[in-house]
């Protein structure tokens, strides 16, 4: 929610103390994170201690469905025991196909991800530069802290999407404290430094509003 990455490497180390199988859903990583793309587990140099790895085809593939991936005894049984879901969420195989074209995608052109680096920086040191708080973020999951109520934030998410045309995910209290808005941008390797300086005049302008009430 926040941008910032799980503490894998923290979290592996207590299965030295305990024992205990660990899933780590990688929506956000798997992808965008990690020299190949494989997710947080090969950023942080772990990926061999998770045994439950499941992401979607949703956020890098902009697609739908999703994978678990593990262990074959592991997953075997998931597919046995889970069938009501298995046969519930079937894919079309339009869809398959097109998320395999994807995988290639993902493994051999690195550099759409790299694109992908490129605006996510731009974009973040953009902010900061002009005094936005965006928390511990170290992913392409840019958060922007501002202060305000749901009238705020309601009055806000209008002004950004009707007369600036940017799209962004607002979280108001309970998910946040009260008093306190989050608006979540999610940068892409088909926007350009256009699109990112608009949205970053639209943040300064948007913010002062906030500011004069």
């Amino acid at each position: 929610m926040a941008g910032d990455q799980g503490k894998l490497n923290e979290i592996i180390a207590l299965k030295e103390k305990y024992q205990f199988r660990l899933m780590v859903d990688d929506a956000h990583g798997f992808g965008t994170m990690g020299a190949t793309g494989a997710g947080v587990g090969e950023e942080q140099g772990v990926q061999d201690g998770i045994d439950l790895y499941f992401s979607t085809f949703a956020k890098s593939m902009a697609s739908i469905g999703a994978f678990m991936a593990g262990d074959e005894s592991v997953i075997n049984y998931i597919r046995y025991n889970a069938r009501s879901q298995i046969f519930a969420k079937s894919l079309p195989m339009p869809f398959v196909i097109g998320n395999l074209k994807r995988l290639e995608l993902l493994r051999n052109k690195p550099e759409l991800k790299a694109k992908l680096w490129e605006n996510v920086h731009a974009l973040q040191n953009g902010l900061k530069e002009r005094g936005f708080d965006l928390g511990k973020c170290n992913t392409p999951v840019t958060p922007v802290y501002m202060h305000g109520g749901t009238s705020e934030a309601a009055n806000l998410i209008i002004d950004i999407r009707e007369n600036y045309n940017i799209f962004v995910s607002i979280v108001i209290y309970p998910v946040v404290p009260k008093g306190v808005m989050l608006l979540r941008l999610i940068p892409t390797a088909a926007h350009t430094m256009q699109d990112i300086e608009e949205t970053l005049n639209c943040f300064s302008e948007v913010s002062n509003k906030l500011k004069e009430g």
